[in-house]
C-alpha cells in the first residue's frame, strides 16, 4: 500500500516544532500536522514571514523566533519555547541551506554545516527534555540523497577553512544530518520513549535551489517537471517518519521512485559511511564542543 497524507493519524493534543516551516516543506508538514488536531510551532528566522505562513494554515498555529546560524538565537528560542510548551510531542528539524556561497554563520561555522547540522544539533540538546517524558515522542530530522555526492566528515577541516566546495559542503551537512540521528536514536533507546528518525524529500520543487550554480540551474530547470515533485509531495517522507505508529527509531524514508527521487514514502537506507558508529561518536563530541551544548542522555555503546 502507498502511503499518503489520508494515513496521518489523528494528533490532537501532540505539540510540534518545526523548523523553517514558513515556506517549502516545512510549510506543508505544518499544514498537515495542523489539519490533523497538532497545536503547530513554526520556527523561522523572519517572524513577518512566519506570521503570514500561519494566517495560511487552520488550526492551532504560533510563530517562534528561529535563527539557526546564530546560537545565541537557538538559546533564546529554546527559552521561548520552553516558557511556552511543557511537553513537545514532535521536533521537526527542517530548515536548511544549500549549495551557498563560501560564508560563515555569527558563530564562525561554515553556513552549511552550522544552519544544517549544528543548529538543529543545538535546538535538539536544548529541549530534549521536554520530549523525554512524553510517550511516542519524535526527533525527526530532514536530509538529502546529497549525502551520498562528495559526503564524507572532514574533522580536518569541517568549517572548509582551507578550500570550498559547495555541493561537498553541502553533503557534509546533510551526511551528518544522518549521522546526528542514528546517534541519538542509540543514546535515546535505553529510555523507550522518545525515538529519533530521518527522512529526505527526494528532487522537491522548493527555495532550496535557489543557490543552485547557473551552469546547473539551466539543465535541472528544464528537466525539473520530468524528475522532482512538489513540495507537497516532498514533505510525505518527513510526515510519515513523524506520525506513522509502525516506525522505528533510525529508520531513514524517502521516496519510493526511481533514485528516491519522487514518490511516495518508503523505508530507505542511507550511504554506508553514514552507519560508522565510530565517526558519529566523534562528530557528536565535536559538535558538543562546538555548541556547547550538553544532551540529557548518556553515551551509548557500540553494540546499542
Amino acid at each position: 500500500m502507498k502511503w499518503t497524507e489520508q494515513q496521518i493519524p489523528r494528533q490532537d493534543g501532540r505539540v510540534a516544532v518545526i523548523t523553517g516551516a514558513n515556506t517549502g516543506l516545512g510549510f506543508e508538514t505544518a499544514r498537515r500536522l495542523a489539519e490533523r488536531g497538532a497545536s503547530v510551532v513554526l520556527a523561522v528566522r523572519d517572524t513577518a514571514k512566519g506570521k503570514q505562513a500561519a494566517a495560511r494554515i487552520d488550526g492551532d498555529v504560533s510563530v517562534q523566533e528561529l535563527d539557526l546560524t546564530s546560537l545565541e538565537s537557538v538559546r533564546a528560542a529554546a527559552a521561548g519555547l520552553r516558557a511556552t510548551h511543557p511537553r513537545i510531542d514532535l521536533l521537526i528539524n527542517n530548515a536548511g541551506v544549500m549549495y551557498t556561497p563560501k560564508q560563515t554563520t555569527r558563530d564562525g561555522f561554515e553556513m552549511q554545516f552550522g544552519t544544517n547540522h549544528l543548529g538543529h544539533f543545538a535546538l535538539t540538546g536544548l529541549l530534549l527534555d521536554l520530549l523525554l517524558p512524553v510517550p511516542d515522542s519524535r526527533v525527526v530530522t530532514v536530509s538529502s540523497t546529497g549525502h551520498r555526492i562528495r559526503a564524507a566528515i572532514h574533522f580536518d577541516d569541517l568549517q572548509w577553512e582551507h578550500s570550498y566546495g559547495r555541493a561537498a559542503a553541502y553533503g557534509q551537512s546533510k551526511l551528518a544530518n544522518l549521522m546526528f540521528t542514528y546517534e541519538l536514536q542509540r543514546r535515546l533507546a535505553p529510555h523507550g520513549t522518545t525515538i529519533a528518525v530521518a527522512a529526505h524529500p527526494g528532487i522537491s520543487n522548493t527555495e532550496l535551489t535557489r543557490n543552485t550554480p547557473a551552469l546547473v540551474r539551466g539543465p535541472v530547470t528544464l528537466l525539473a517537471p520530468m524528475i522532482s515533485q512538489p513540495a507537497a509531495a516532498g514533505a510525505l517522507p518527513t510526515l510519515r517518519a513523524a506520525t506513522d505508529p509502525s516506525v522505528l527509531g533510525g529508520q531513514y524514508y524517502g521516496p519510493d521512485g526511481l533514485a528516491e527521487g519522487r514518490g511516495h514514502p518508503k523505508l530507505v537506507t542511507s550511504s554506508a559511511d553514514s552507519y560508522d558508529v565510530t565517526v558519529q561518536q566523534r562528530l557528536w563530541a565535536v559538535s558538543e564542543d562546538l555548541t556547547g551544548v550538553r544532551f540529557p542522555i548518556g553515551q551509548a555503546t557500540a553494540a546499542a
